[in-house]
């Protein structure tokens, strides 16, 4: 396997690997608790999932031949407290997911070294890649930060839990976090 294409494989991969933590928070969540704010100047996970579905889709649509901060894009409003239930939530996480990991399987190692358009800033394909490989994980970061506050004792741990890590690097089980078990 070439560099390029173990790089498209491992971005693929981890992307995934953070998509999947977004849907275990999900998974334990009330239909309330994704419209919790832990203060005003905070987003509510519901306001991270449309923000993160307008920036995928923005990003990720005609993506080598569009600049990815299309005109249609209307960034301001993900922001708004909108009443959309978990379901519609799913819905804006899955479509966002979908348009990012089809474009990015899509790509040939070819690809890698074009020049996109990113807010009319030229970045390499490589280059446009990392950002959302920072990007997506942050926003990720935040949505199990607020679940761990709303579920506080109830959470379930998507890692190694804290005071097991001799425990868990010991045992025969996969070394991969997101094949845990919650």
């Amino acid at each position: 396997m070439s560099l390029a294409s173990e790089y498209l494989s491992s971005s693929v991969k981890r992307l995934k690997y953070y998509k999947m933590l977004g849907e275990k928070t999900f998974a334990q969540l009330q239909e309330t608790d994704f419209h919790f704010r832990p203060n005003l100047a905070s987003n509510s996970i519901a306001q991270i999932i449309q923000h993160m579905h307008g920036n995928m889709i923005s990003r990720w649509t005609n993506f080598l031949t569009e600049d990815g901060e299309k005109d249609w894009r209307n960034r301001d409003v993900e922001f708004e407290v909108r009443p959309l239930n978990s379901t519609e939530l799913n819905g804006l996480w899955q479509q966002g997911w979908e348009c990012c990991l089809r474009t990015l399987e899509s790509l040939s190692e070819q690809d890698l070294l074009k020049t996109v358009q990113i807010r009319k800033e030229s970045l390499t394909v490589v280059d446009a890649i990392n950002r959302q490989l920072a990007h997506y994980p942050y926003h990720v970061g935040q949505i199990l930060y607020i679940g761990k506050t709303i579920r506080d004792s109830g959470w379930v741990n998507l890692s190694v839990p804290k005071g097991k890590s001799a425990e868990y690097n010991l045992s025969e089980g996969p070394k991969d976090p997101a094949n845990l078990k919650t």
